[in-house]
């Protein structure tokens, strides 16, 4: 590893002076080859899943460990050994649960996805039981009751132990009856039906639509379908069918949204909260709905003469692009804000894409890794059968002295029955384990909706592509420089709107013309958006969190990153202050350790606010000096 590591580094190096790319850059720029060094194993390498069949049988593998270590947290002495065993149980749930939520949205084959879907059902309804098992909880509160034996547990085994216990809390273990159980099955249940309805198209009459505008969308017999607002199109008309079609009510859509919330709301008063928003945002940075209220309202006051321009400005784009039809509507706000965006800064992203093919873009981030942390990314030849697309590249994460810290699946390119959409999936949480004496290695993966390459074009990236790409990247690193001793607080296993401070850190290393000078070289030389809103599902209460962690971000970049993006003292810190801990350590005092003082909410605030000042620094307009 370590020949391997020096190899890396040296291409990367000199990568820019040379006309071949380096191993992980080609690893990118080029048609995946696959070269199968093992004999078949199953997804992510494990032996059970080299077929659907296989889910069922890691299932009840899982659950039959989890009855021996449920026995064994209930009826041995409290201590640190009790923590451990509470989190060996997660570990042992979530191996297969986490697994098997990725394979459910993300494999090509049906039938592997339907497995997965199951999976996490049984998986799911168990961990919920478990939340309100009392014995189970008693051997916690054993622990956390005795003063002498919770003084004595170090800091992180306290915080695993006290999150435990707040998982059997805001379950309801309180309660004698079996009404929390019930509601938490039912909101499972809602929550699949909710993502899944929000994700599936409309559909119009054939005859309703213009004829020339019928190759905008699917056809399906004597209808068109349509799966998404179209909003980059320049097209009035099909914005607007896309907008209104899209968004069109959908009765049982409704219904399902009205029984979740209200669900979500029964089970928060049921469990001695005011609302589920007060149940969801405790132990985040910002705790309550109140001050979650306060920060989008200081926000949005501030905001509001700068908003009241940007809708001028889209309204004089609007009358300049369409004199006979000038009045704004809600489908042009996307589409004029870009073309204003582009007028104002001469930003064409073809002009750009040339420099950023995505193996370009993997050299680059390879770069920034190597000079702040000390890491590298290597390309790995998968066995036959560990990945579910031709198309997945893995990745070994390696640190110059720490040897391999974890591994990274991309799963980047464009294929059909693929979620349209960027994202992290945790598939194995590092921890360390005490039986064996070695740290579990963590593993991700990172899935994009890339262009394929051809056979003369390597995938070139738009500058929003790029940070996208970089976002992610963020999330993934986030996990593996974390060495948290317990899963249950590995990596982004964190307070919701501190998760997002590494992605959107990422974003302005993105954007800085010094990072992107080392790496960028051409490659040849009555509308129910609420029906449609997912993240209600995912984020409910805690939307919010996109804004405050890019405040975080904000303020990380300026005071630690802005004067040298490379600096490897400041990337240290900034693993040992925000990325080492994980979950581990309240969030706050991760933003406190790194900034050297306790920011408020008027800080984040005039963070975000500052963002919108004229102050262009990005890579495209120092390409044109």
């Amino acid at each position: 590893i370590l020949g391997a590591l020096t190899c890396e580094r040296f291409w990367t190096r000199f990568g820019r002076n040379v006309t071949t790319w380096s191993p992980v850059g080609a690893a990118f720029n080029t048609k995946a080859q696959r070269r199968y060094l093992f004999g078949v194993q199953g997804l992510f390498g494990v032996p059970e899943l080299s077929c659907p069949e296989g889910f069922e049988v890691a299932t009840k593998k899982a659950l039959k460990k989890t009855e021996c270590l449920l026995e064994k947290a209930c009826c041995g002495p409290p201590g640190v050994q009790t923590v451990e065993a509470f989190d060996q149980l997660s570990d042992g749930l979530c191996k297969v649960a986490d697994l098997a939520d990725f394979v459910k949205v993300a494999h090509p084959d049906p039938e592997y996805r339907k497995a997965a879907e199951k999976t996490c059902i049984e998986i799911g309804t168990v961990v919920e039981k478990l939340n309100t098992n009392v014995e189970l909880c008693q051997s916690l509160r054993k622990l956390l009751d005795n003063a002498d034996m919770a003084t004595d547990l170090d800091a992180d085994t306290r915080r695993v132990a006290e999150l435990f216990m707040f998982d059997f809390e805001i379950s309801g273990i309180h309660l004698d009856d079996k009404r929390a159980v019930a509601l938490h099955v039912k909101l499972l249940d809602l929550n699949n039906e909710f993502l899944v309805g929000s994700h599936m198209p409309n559909r119009i009459a054939t005859s309703v639509v213009p004829q020339h505008l019928h190759f905008h969308f699917a056809n399906e017999g004597s209808f068109i379908q349509v799966g998404g607002l179209h909003a980059d199109s320049p097209d009035d008309l099909v914005r607007e069918i896309a907008y209104r079609v899209y968004l069109y009510p959908n009765a049982d859509m409704f219904e399902c949204l009205e029984e979740l919330l209200k669900c979500r709301y029964k089970l928060a008063k049921l469990v001695g909260y005011e609302s589920y928003g007060h149940r969801a945002l405790k132990g985040t940075m910002a705790k309550t709905p109140e001050t979650v209220m306060s920060f989008l309202q200081l926000l949005t006051d501030k905001l509001s003469d700068r908003t009241a321009k940007d809708f001028d400005m889209m309204r004089g784009m609007k009358k300049k692009l369409n004199p006979r039809n000038s009045e704004l509507m809600p489908w042009d706000h996307s589409f004029l804000s870009g073309v204003v965006r582009a007028e104002r800064y001469n930003i064409e992203p073809s002009l750009y894409s040339p420099y950023l093919s995505l193996g370009a873009c993997m050299e680059g981030l390879n770069n920034l890794f190597c000079q702040l942390y000390g890491v590298s990314l290597m390309s790995e030849q998968p066995g036959v059968g560990e990945v579910w697309s031709e198309d997945v590249r893995k990745l070994a994460v390696v640190h110059e002295t720490e040897g391999l810290l974890g591994y990274i699946y991309c799963d980047f390119f464009h294929r059909s029955d693929k979620p349209h959409q960027d994202c992290h999936f945790t598939i194995r949480g590092g921890r360390w384990c005490q039986d064996m004496g070695q740290y579990q290695l963590p593993v991700v993966v990172l899935m994009l909706s890339l262009p394929q390459p051809t056979k003369s074009t390597p995938t070139l990236l738009t500058p929003g592509m790029m940070e996208n790409l970089f976002h992610e990247m963020g999330h993934a690193m986030h996990s593996m420089l974390g060495r948290t001793r317990y899963q249950h607080v590995t990596g982004t296993r964190c307070a919701t709107d501190f998760a997002e401070v590494p992605s959107i850190l990422m974003e302005y290393f993105a954007s800085d013309y010094r990072v992107i000078s080392q790496f960028a070289r051409h490659y040849e030389t009555g509308q129910a958006w609420q029906l449609r809103f997912s993240h209600l599902i995912g984020y409910g209460a805690k939307y919010y969190s996109y804004l405050l962690s890019r405040a975080v971000a904000s303020m990380v970049w300026k005071q630690c990153f802005l004067q040298d993006p490379l600096n490897r003292d400041m990337g240290e810190r900034y693993r040992r202050e925000m990325l080492a801990h994980g979950g581990a350590k309240e969030p706050m005092l991760m933003v406190e350790g790194m900034l050297q003082r306790r920011p408020t909410m008027e800080d984040f605030v005039d963070a975000l606010v500052s963002e919108l000042e004229p102050n262009f620094e990005t890579f495209m307009m120092d390409s044109e000096s």
